[in-house]
């Protein structure tokens, strides 16, 4: 039996806004963007053809996968401007700690592993693990591209926001190295055909 086997819809969602509160506590930025990763993560799974049992482990997720900055400082989490290597470093710890913090919830252990791994690359070259192509699981790649992609289209103090199809571009531009094409080529279908409709602050 799996994660939602043992625990009522009801009761995980209870937890996931707990946790969400902490970390909206933290930083305005997350909550928004976690609420509209798990919003893209969803409307992915579900072109991707996923059981509903996985759908709901992606989605949650997806509103999860930033948990563990929690953990960063507040001057890093919320400057305006670009990280130091030494910031960014800091920073870098969040999916680890994330990982930590969702595992010590009975019968999370498929979430905390796709909070732990959402900023894996499709060649390798992410982070913690450096794991690339098939040994990132799906959720994980789902919720890589949704992040990054929320990312690119919303505005912040230091850039400005790209449009839905500058966004796709570039998504497009780094499959086979950041991201899986087939999750890019699902996240290219959603937006022709309208499922995907966001308010980026």
């Amino acid at each position: 039996m799996t994660d939602f086997d043992y625990i009522k819809f009801h009761d995980f969602h209870e937890i996931v806004d707990a946790l969400s509160t902490a970390l909206d506590a933290k930083s305005s930025y997350t909550c928004g963007h976690s609420d509209r990763v798990a919003t893209i993560s969803m409307l992915l799974a579900q072109d991707l053809g996923l059981s509903v049992k996985d759908q709901q482990i992606i989605h949650v997720a997806a509103h999860l996968h930033d948990i563990g900055k929690i953990g960063v400082p507040d001057n890093i989490l919320n400057k305006p401007g670009k990280l130091t290597a030494e910031e960014f470093a800091i920073i870098k710890q969040h999916p680890v700690v994330g990982f930590e913090i969702v595992n010590k919830i009975s019968h999370f252990s498929s979430i905390a592993e796709i909070v732990r791994h959402h900023h894996e690359k499709f060649d390798g070259t992410g982070y913690p693990d450096q794991l690339k192509s098939h040994e990132i699981s799906i959720g994980a790649k789902i919720v890589a591209l949704a992040d990054s992609f929320d990312a690119m289209i919303s505005k912040r103090s230091y850039k400005q926001a790209l449009s839905i199809n500058e966004a796709l571009s570039e998504a497009k531009r780094c499959v086979n190295t950041q991201f899986d094409p087939l999750v890019v080529y699902s996240l290219s279908k959603i937006i022709e055909n309208g499922s995907l409709k966001l308010n980026c602050a």
